[in-house]
């Protein structure tokens, strides 16, 4: 699923590629999906997209904010550039048509958003208006105070993994990078962070940064894929594909156990359960 550092990718390829660009055609819905969310009906997001500019796109958490003209769309879901001539998917749930012969496709896996939002106009979205309203953990502003500042005592009760991944506590970190963070903290995903000795929590906070930069910096995961149908250049260590495998840290079989409604992947030598 798309995390902070696929949109944050996506959002670059985009303003490289996308800027200037004007919408000739746009169709939403093409291909129903249960779980696709938009704006209205999407019957009229032709009307509403065409003779549009795109001119900038941004990343806020795992959400992709592209700003057109008189509206902005926002998407957490998979998107794609065509070039002229390409063949476009058949499977589809938005397609925007530029004037120079070039697409831009959306797809919806397990759940996704595509919303087309008039200015000025709220989205009722909450994962993206906490996203908007907190900052990035790429940022400066996403120091270690800051990161000590979302251990409340209410927070101290959770698992690792529910502290991190969340309530949007930290915008576009879900299930997916989760497990390389807490592998590199050395922390079982089911540790109360009441447990934590002040050492493991600054260890958390490194881990979080670095990894989510590192992500960034390498083009996304691997398991993921970029604007151009590209996989990211990070090699995730913890994931469903790696279940079994040695750890590289010590050599041990990586588990996967069913939690807090999702899979976490882990060392038990690296990281114990105490």
């Amino acid at each position: 699923m798309l995390e902070l550092p696929e949109a944050a990718v996506v959002s670059r390829q985009m303003n490289e590629t996308l800027a200037g660009k004007r919408i000739t055609r746009a169709t939403a819905n093409e291909s129903p999906h249960r779980f696709a969310w938009y704006t209205g009906n999407p019957a009229d997001y032709g009307r509403r997209l065409e003779g549009q500019t795109v001119h900038t796109a941004s990343a806020f958490g795992n959400h992709v904010e592209t700003r057109l003209d008189q509206r902005t769309l926002v998407t957490s879901t998979g998107l794609r550039f065509h070039p002229v001539g390409a063949k476009l998917p058949a499977n589809r749930q938005l397609l925007l048509e530029f004037s120079d012969g070039t697409a831009l496709t959306g797809h919806v896996q397990m759940w996704g958003v595509l919303l087309c939002v008039d200015e000025g106009q709220d989205t009722d979205l909450r994962d993206y208006s906490l996203s908007k309203a907190k900052p990035s953990v790429l940022s400066p502003e996403f120091d270690e105070a800051y990161f000590l500042g979302l251990l409340t005592d209410e927070a101290r009760a959770l698992s690792a993994k529910a502290f991190l991944a969340t309530e949007q506590r930290i915008p576009g970190l879900g299930n997916g990078v989760l497990q390389d963070i807490l592998w590199t903290a050395r922390i079982h995903p089911k540790r109360k962070m009441s447990s934590l000795t002040p050492g493991e929590v600054r260890s958390l906070y490194r881990a979080v940064t670095s990894r989510m930069s590192e992500m960034v910096r390498l083009g996304g995961r691997d398991s993921e894929k970029d604007l151009f149908g590209c996989p990211g250049g990070y090699k995730t260590v913890l994931g469903a594909k790696t279940t079994g495998a040695p750890c590289p840290n010590c050599g041990s079989a990586i588990k996967k156990e069913a939690y807090l409604g999702g899979s976490v992947y882990y060392c038990p030598n690296c990281q114990p359960f105490r």
